[in-house]
């Protein structure tokens, strides 16, 4: 693993709440591996009995202060599904997507091995979730401004995916992950937590419709004054 030379500082990493919260984190999500370690071996079985490849999809992705780390999932797709067809973007309908992935998606049972990000100390259970380390662009394309959402931990789910989820184009989901840095509270976790809750019941906003990347202005200005 290595990190991006990166300095960041604000509320989000000093407040005395971020201690707090990694310390639920810790006992929230050992309790919750216990609790659902039946569920986690069966899923394995069928995920490896029905498809070819491993149980676990690993990813690099970028996370608190530029570390890049790898995020832990249930392989929801066949092997090497991102070198093939639309690539990062998954659409209704997605041949890649194994018959046990759909379900696996549309329950969300698939991010369960995060937990085991939570205990790392790589994630939270609340956060912006954590970018590709190309997409929807290099680290060296985020604005001053988009860095700041690396300033806490990413997690499994934010204010981003109760606000559109997979629906949001990235420049605004960026937005939304740099307000939750500056307002990061309790009260707004068991927000999100609620709303996440409701959301994967609903499965809403869970599917790509296309491309959701578009180029910032405000962005590309930034990078004109440097």
């Amino acid at each position: 693993m290595y990190t991006y030379d990166i300095r960041v500082s604000g509320k989000g990493e000093d407040s005395l709440y971020t201690y707090l919260k990694r310390f639920f984190d810790i006992l929230a999500a050992a309790l919750a591996l216990v609790v659902f370690s039946p569920l986690l071996a069966v899923v394995a079985i069928l995920v490896r009995a029905t498809s070819e490849g491993p149980a676990i999809f690993r990813q690099q992705r970028i996370g608190k202060d530029g570390k890049v780390f790898e995020i832990y999932k249930f392989r929801s797709m066949c092997v090497g599904a991102e070198q093939t067809g639309t690539g990062v973007y998954s659409g209704k309908g997605d041949m890649r997507v194994t018959k046990i992935g759909k379900i696996l998606r549309a329950t969300s049972i698939d991010e369960l091995p995060q937990l085991v990000n939570i205990l790392k100390g790589d994630m939270s259970f609340i956060g912006p979730r954590p970018p590709l380390t190309y997409h929807p662009w290099n680290y060296e394309d985020y604005s001053e401004t988009q860095l700041r959402m690396f300033e806490v931990r990413p997690g499994i789910t934010g204010w981003a995916q109760v606000h559109g989820r997979k629906d949001v184009e990235w420049n605004h989901r960026i937005e939304l992950n740099v307000w939750y840095v500056d307002h990061m509270s309790l009260l707004l976790d068991l927000k999100i937590m609620f709303l996440t809750f409701y959301k994967v019941l609903k499965n809403a906003d869970n599917e790509n419709v296309g491309a959701t990347v578009q180029k910032d202005a405000e962005k590309e200005t930034e990078k004109e004054r440097v």
